[in-house]
């Protein structure tokens, strides 16, 4: 399927492993020149190497965006390098804390939400002006299932909700300039280095096998590649008609009816 978006430029953040790298994947196979940020330097260099052996037009960018400042400073950096952006992939995320709201400190939902939600509203709002220029433009945010319903973290469930709420809002005061905002909220997905690898490694086989029988309808945790998929097809022409959605892609874990 073409997806008509060849020679538009994305910037995917958390780039460098996981649900990002394979968005960027997903992206580069359709033609579009992807930038991609990451906090760690050799991460980051690996992908970009990989991204270049796939024949991806990319460019890497070190950011925390969990720091005061760094959107700005990577938006700058970034259309700098390869001109204004028609797509931004907002992936960047982390949780902190504990099960609960009274366990998590302050600081717990301070940090999750700078690098979960704030770093997203941020770029949102560099980006849409070019957009509107343009008459043209994709916003994808990264959610999550606990941010649809209970589950993680009191911070991070927090935060998630939060993203899926201005994706939401954004998407209605913007469904005339001809850009669509839409999130994506992935279930457990497996992939190295991530949480869920954390998981399987630091707990003994039973906990991880009754944590599958109970959690997930499939029998097996999920993977990066349909993210990354989704991502590109909301970053398409032809989801020109999709806007303010939010997509599970979770292999069933989901209890919401909506």
């Amino acid at each position: 399927m073409d997806l008509k978006i060849s020679g538009k430029h994305a910037l995917v953040t958390g780039g460098s492993r996981g649900l990002g790298k394979q968005s960027a994947i997903a992206l580069g196979n359709e033609g579009v020149n992807v930038s991609i940020c990451a906090r760690g330097e050799n991460d980051l260099a690996n992908a970009t190497k990989k991204l270049e052996k796939l024949g991806i037009s990319v460019s890497g960018f070190l950011a925390d965006l969990s720091k005061k400042g760094s959107a700005k400073k990577i938006f700058s950096e970034v259309t700098k390098n390869s001109g204004p952006i028609d797509i931004l992939v907002n992936n960047v995320g982390g949780s902190l804390g504990t099960s609960d709201i009274v366990g998590s400190t302050m600081d717990d939902f301070e940090r999750v939400m700078n690098v979960n939600l704030w770093s997203a509203v941020e770029l949102m709002k560099l980006v849409i002006p070019d957009m509107k220029k343009n008459k043209w433009g994709r916003i994808v945010n990264i959610s999550s299932i606990y941010g649809r319903e209970f589950g993680g973290t009191a911070p991070y469930m927090t935060a998630k909700a939060a993203m899926i709420a201005a994706s939401k809002h954004a998407s209605q005061t913007l469904a005339t300039t001809g850009i669509t905002v839409n999130s994506v909220s992935p279930g457990s997905i497996w992939f190295e280095g991530g949480s869920w690898d954390n998981f399987v490694n630091s707990n003994t086989q039973k906990t991880v096998t009754s944590f599958i029988e109970k959690n997930l309808p499939m029998g097996k945790f999920g993977w990066p590649e349909p993210i990354g998929a989704t991502v590109a097809f909301l970053s398409s022409q032809n989801a020109d008609l999709i806007t303010g959605a939010c997509i599970n892609v979770d292999g069933g874990q989901s209890h919401n009816l909506f």
